[in-house]
């Protein structure tokens, strides 16, 4: 399986943070963003990560990252000249993946699990990453019938479930000539919601529910908490007692159930 980071767009909601740096780059807490959804992979045992980000921050990038020697993978790097969605970015990758499956991860989720199990089963189709939220107006939203994902509602005003769909998706290499296939939505970009929509139209999809900590830590108020998490839920160092220890874990347990 490849793996592949999409750590493309504007950043507006993190200005002016983001004026002059790829939101990617901003620190959770003591690690550039992007150092997470790479280590997810790395854990799933995915090997070799392509990096789809934008013209003006891809320097930065790869001086980050260098060719993935440091991190025991391999990296490829590709721009994406202008915004066109996230489906449009994927697309992207298309002779990087070949006839593989892949794993996609948005470079702005941070997640606790471990996903490697996963990689192992997968047989095909689309599989997607599920995660109850307090907000999920906010988010793709799947509608089910038998505990069956039935189809995906995008930023509904009416949610059909308290599941978002988180930024972490795999997909068999036929998400290629789906997303072809697509047609631009009225923001003129190709939606990833039309893709798993189109997998659920075949019966191809599968899903599980992340148990632990999630967040896309694409705004203020999302960066700060995962930052909070991230301090308090693992600093474990010889500095502090056991019941400063047990406080950070108090306070990561509440965090990971808002």
């Amino acid at each position: 399986m490849r793996g592949v980071i999409l750590a493309g767009g504007l950043g507006t909601r993190l200005r002016p943070m983001t004026l002059v740096t790829n939101k990617h780059l901003l620190p959770v807490y003591d690690k550039p963003m992007i150092y997470y959804p790479l280590q997810t992979l790395i854990d799933a045992g995915i090997k070799d990560v392509m990096i789809v980000t934008g013209t003006e921050h891809m320097g930065d990038m790869m001086n980050l990252l260098g060719s993935g020697k440091d991190f025991g993978v391999k990296f490829t790097y590709k721009v994406q000249d202008e915004a066109g969605g996230i489906a449009q970015a994927l697309g992207l990758c298309r002779d990087f993946v070949g006839d593989n499956d892949c794993m996609v991860i948005l470079g702005d989720n941070i997640i606790e699990d471990k996903l490697q199990e996963k990689v192992e089963k997968f047989n095909g189709g689309c599989h997607l990453f599920l995660k109850k939220v307090p907000d999920p107006k906010r988010f793709g939203v799947p509608a089910f019938e038998n505990d069956k994902i039935v189809r995906i509602d995008e930023k509904p005003v009416n949610p059909q479930s308290e599941y978002a769909i988180t930024g972490i998706y795999m997909y068999d290499c036929d998400v290629f000539n789906i997303i072809e296939n697509l047609v631009p939505s009225h923001r003129g970009e190709l939606e990833i919601t039309d893709v798993n929509n189109e997998y659920i139209k075949r019966g191809k999809v599968n899903g599980s529910e992340l148990e632990g900590y999630w967040s896309d830590a694409g705004t203020v108020e999302s960066l700060y908490k995962s930052t909070t998490y991230i301090r308090d839920h693992m600093c474990i160092g010889e500095c502090y007692s056991k019941e400063e220890k047990d406080v950070f874990k108090k306070r990561a347990s509440l965090l990971n159930k808002e």
